[in-house]
């Protein structure tokens, strides 16, 4: 895997995302915090704990208004399904490695030069300008693929979970978040389950105050946390959408079952069953949906369940997690 160039690519245009801030807090009390029993904390509904059930339906998939990749706009069928309220949490990805052994790909190393031959090196990608001057350069200084970074230590060594048990985990593979899944009996939401439950997620409520975490303020000099955090929020710390379901929008991009393409009427997509994106044309990608706590209006503006962009398989990041569904 051409790690070191996914970095830069296979990022691109998620660059509203982990910031250098990641894991700082801003007051708990900012204007969009759900209940004080709810932050943090999975609701425990039967008969699957965690999971909500999503009613059979039809909808539109994908926007003619916004960015190229989300076109074609068309009316999609769902069938009913469960899915997680939450994202996958540190503390549930730690239950899962406690009972099987698991080992992520970026604990197990990823190939950071281009050289067939060259060494696997473990550690993940981060968002991470080291200076002013990185900050204004633009992407190629503000990602850095940082040995020793994984999910355990989401800004390198020295970084642990310690206050952050219930935080999505980030720095998972889309085999790892597979996984998981495959480990729990469920699997990863398609592109269009993703989005049709997604569709009344919004960043801000009707009284206009945030009801999910995205960037407010200059990016990427400056995070003025008017949502509550400046960095990944607990899971549930925001108002959930109609179905119940937490940050569908922002906190952190989320992993799909499906293949990306550069359009949702790729015209070559039998050619690429692993999916197709001109960035990083020989990686398999997967679709990642719901923004980043790093979207901003000034930038990625893709807190929207529309949104869509294109991710390497084989590499996690500091703003990636995943939920999981339950099919019928």
């Amino acid at each position: 895997m051409r790690a070191a160039a996914i970095v830069l690519a296979g990022t691109a245009v998620a660059a509203g995302a982990a910031a250098w801030w990641l894991g700082r807090a801003a007051p708990e009390n900012g204007p969009a915090q759900a209940s004080a029993a709810a932050c943090g904390s999975k609701p425990a509904e039967p008969p699957y704990p965690g999971m909500a059930f999503v009613p059979a339906g039809e909808f539109t998939m994908g926007s003619d208004a916004a960015f190229p990749e989300e076109g074609p706009a068309s009316r999609q069928s769902v069938s009913g399904f469960w899915i997680d309220r939450t994202e996958v949490t540190n503390a549930e990805f730690a239950a899962f490695v406690a009972a099987t052994g698991y080992r992520t790909l970026a604990e197990r190393g990823v190939r950071i030069a281009e050289e067939p031959d060259a060494p696997l090196v473990a550690g993940s990608a981060v968002f991470r300008p080291d200076s002013l001057g990185d900050r204004i350069r633009g992407l190629e200084s503000w990602w850095k693929f940082v040995p020793g970074a994984n999910w355990r230590a989401p800004e390198g060594p020295g970084s642990t979970l310690d206050g952050r048990e219930h935080h999505p985990v980030v720095h998972v593979a889309w085999e790892d978040a597979a996984a998981y899944a495959e480990w729990a009996g469920k699997s990863l939401p398609t592109e269009a389950q993703f989005e049709y439950a997604a569709r009344t997620s919004a960043r801000k409520n009707a009284a206009g105050e945030y009801s999910a975490n995205t960037w407010q303020g200059i990016f990427p000099l400056r995070n003025d946390a008017a949502d509550g955090y400046a960095g990944a929020a607990p899971v549930a710390c925001y108002e959930s959408n109609e179905l119940g379901l937490y940050d569908m929008v922002g906190n952190v991009w989320e992993w799909t079952a499906s293949a990306y393409y550069p359009r949702h009427d790729f015209a070559a997509a039998a050619e690429y069953p692993e999916g197709y994106d001109p960035i990083q044309p020989d990686e398999p990608v997967a679709v990642l949906k719901g923004g980043s706590y790093l979207c901003a209006p000034d930038y990625c503006m893709r807190y929207r369940p529309q949104a869509r962009i294109g991710q390497s398989k084989g590499l996690g990041a500091s703003h990636i997690g995943f939920r999981t569904v339950r099919n019928p």
